[in-house]
């Protein structure tokens, strides 16, 4: 298996990034491809310890980069040589299994529509996290869609099962829509009818929706998918990350206040941590960007070595699942008919 790796995208690139691909590397037995400008590249790795490239580890050399400000349209033809467009034309071409950045999310996005391009018939990509609470929850859309049509959302729960039961080994995953009641009835339009298509899809048998979800039931693991359009998602997302800080510092303050409560915390130790690695996004690594025709991750923009080790496990697999493939044989099942117009792939 070979996974290709933005090294320049981020706010840690390339140090932190080539670091956790290095130890990635050795640790899972996989090939990396670092893309990137070179002499950094060799530069960090050597400030590591490595004065030669490792065994299984290539450096492709792209001499711009993507910063965070670029225009997401504007990339594909005005940074050829970025190690995002670089990265993602090895992907498409077959360099590699799967592409992993922490980069720019419009212009990965963007990007990875253009040039490894949807899935035929899936209408719109969507980023596809994995939550660290609740026991692993996924959250189709967390912000490439502001707007949705009720199709989108109907693809997203599909998507978003398939991905659940082949690449995190959930057999019957519950599938839920975010909104602001739990009754059929709640919602603006959009929501409404995209409840009646989710719960067409459940009968039917194509996925196990169990209807609306309210944000205070996510944590709890009130469903293994939560279908969401972008902003709703987005803002559900960012709530989860700040609960996660805010409860990291209460703990911290709570231990920390006098002798007795430090005390408190030896004895507690192993429980406390283990609350703050379930919390800790680093584990989980980054965002699969679903509807792609292969496996696109969209790393956390400040990830460190060890949030790109947890990109690469996902990354890992995400191939080893073939979910994607799966998502190509069920698209039938997810796509409203069109009278006279054929599905073709979308640009």
């Amino acid at each position: 298996m070979k996974i290709i790796i933005d090294a320049m995208g981020g706010d840690n690139a390339p140090d932190q990034i080539v670091l956790g691909a290095l130890q990635s590397a050795k640790e899972f037995g996989i090939e990396i491809v670092l893309v990137g400008r070179g002499e950094q590249v060799l530069s960090c790795m050597k400030a590591h310890g490595w004065d030669t490239l490792p065994a299984g580890v290539e450096v492709a050399n792209a001499d711009d980069v993507v910063d965070m400000e670029a225009e997401p349209t504007e990339v594909v033809r005005q940074h050829k040589n970025s190690s995002m467009v670089i990265g993602l034309k090895m992907l498409a071409d077959g360099a590699g299994d799967a592409f992993i950045s922490a980069g720019s999310s419009g212009a990965l996005l963007t990007a990875a529509t253009l040039i490894v391009k949807r899935i035929r018939g899936i209408r719109r990509a969507a980023f596809a996290p994995l939550l660290p609470i609740g026991g692993g929850t996924i959250l189709v859309d967390a912000g490439a869609n502001i707007e949705c049509t009720p199709e989108y959302l109907l693809q997203f729960g599909c998507m978003g099962s398939l991905f659940a039961r082949k690449a995190h080994h959930k057999p019957n995953p519950r599938v839920a829509l975010l909104n602001n009641g739990a009754e059929e009835s709640k919602g603006d339009e959009l929501h409404r009818e995209a409840y009646q298509l989710l719960k067409k899809a459940g009968e039917n048998g194509t996925i196990n929706f169990i209807g609306n979800i309210e944000a205070r039931d996510v944590p709890d693991g009130g469903a293994d998918v939560v279908v969401a359009d972008g902003f709703s998602g987005n803002v559900l997302l960012k709530s989860v990350e700040g609960t996660a800080i805010y409860m990291s510092k209460l703990m911290k303050e709570m231990f920390t206040r006098s002798a007795v409560s430090k005390l408190g915390y030896l004895c507690c130790k192993k429980g406390v941590n283990h609350i703050k690695e379930l919390m800790d996004y680093r584990e989980v690594g980054g965002s699969m960007v679903i509807g792609i025709g292969k496996p696109v991750i969209k790393a956390h923009g400040s990830s460190d070595a060890r949030a790109v080790r947890g990109a690469i496990k996902q990354a890992i697999g995400a191939v080893e699942s073939g979910f994607c493939d799966d998502i190509r044989a069920n698209v039938a099942a997810m796509t409203l008919p069109r009278e006279g117009t054929a599905h073709a792939e979308e640009a």
